[in-house]
């Protein structure tokens, strides 16, 4: 999520039409009037990963400012979009007030959906910023309960992986062995696999060497060593097709997110719709005379509890 490039209001700056999707000032507001839109699992307080936020937070204090919404009805009161973790844990730290930033949407749902503020990208920047202030490597460990070492490689992990690749990856669950494999690309193709990775919604160590693989010699930063015997031209053809059925997939996973939304609502009319006809008596009685085999298909649409369960077809 770009703080800096959506929005409401059109840049005075850039006469593109982007509009910005937060003020530009952030407001301090104290922690007794956010309204947290979600709650928290049972358990969630004894988690490694909570003790891993209050620690950083006590130790760097906050990387990021939560993001929040005003509520109309009560001015000075806001709606919590993002941060409720981090928003506990300066509350258990015993602040009162946080600097936030102010959404000019309530995009509670995409916040909630999209983002994860121990990702990999997140948690470098956190040490990076840990690591500018001076403090040391071994208190950064025991703050995060990880060894020296992670704290080391972690800090490290982005050399030689380009601007907008990071900011492609930068919320992602995407562990840190996968810029070791974006590393041996060229900027260009570390795009492509940021942008392959994200329309698989796949981001494993598997899948970023499967990409490594399907990566021309061309677009690596050093050319693979060649093994005994040469590589096949078979092997080269099977390489350069995975690579255009990766393409071709991500087109159709991203069509099918287009028009995913259009297509629920539809479904949802028409269930209604079919629920309310087999609701008279009359039309029951006629299909049931004239076309039995319909009325055993529309008593199976309208008796569906969830359209996450429909079957797809095959095509």
């Amino acid at each position: 999520m770009s703080r800096d490039n959506n929005g409401d209001e059109p840049d005075s700056d850039d006469d593109s039409g982007v509009r910005l999707g937060f003020e530009r000032e952030t407001i301090i507001v104290p922690l007794d009037n956010l309204v947290p839109l979600r709650t928290f699992r049972v358990g969630m307080k004894e988690s490694r990963k909570y003790a891993q936020i209050l620690a950083s937070v006590r130790l760097i204090g906050l990387v990021e400012p939560p993001a929040v919404s005003p509520d109309p009805g009560r001015p000075g009161t806001y709606f919590l979009l993002d941060g409720h973790v981090r928003i506990e844990a300066l509350k258990d730290l015993g602040q009162t007030e946080v600097e936030c930033l102010v959404s000019t949407d309530d995009e509670a749902y995409t916040y909630n959906k999209r983002i994860n503020r121990l990702a990999a990208v997140q948690e470098h920047n956190m040490i990076a910023l840990a690591v500018e202030r001076g403090v040391p490597d071994e208190v950064i460990a025991e703050a995060l309960d990880i060894e020296v070492g992670s704290v080391r490689r972690k800090f490290r992990m982005l050399n030689g992986i380009c601007a907008s690749a990071i900011e492609l990856l930068k919320d992602s669950v995407c562990p840190g062995a996968v810029f070791d494999q974006l590393r041996r690309m060229v900027p260009a193709r570390q795009i492509e696999a940021a942008e392959l990775m994200i329309g698989q919604n796949n981001f494993s160590v598997v899948f970023a060497k499967a990409l490594l693989v399907a990566t021309p010699e061309r677009q690596l930063v050093q050319l693979r060593k060649p093994k005994l015997g040469g590589t096949s031209a078979v092997a080269v053809g099977q390489i350069a097709r995975m690579e255009r059925e990766l393409a071709s997939l991500q087109m159709q996973v991203k069509s099918v997110e287009e028009t995913y939304s259009v297509d629920n609502l539809h479904l949802t009319v028409a269930k209604g719709y079919v629920a309310k006809l087999l609701s008279n008596a009359r039309i029951v009685r006629w299909l049931s005379t004239h076309r039995q085999e319909y009325l055993g298909e529309l008593q199976s649409i309208a008796e569906i509890s969830s359209l996450a369960i429909l079957p797809i077809a095959a095509e």
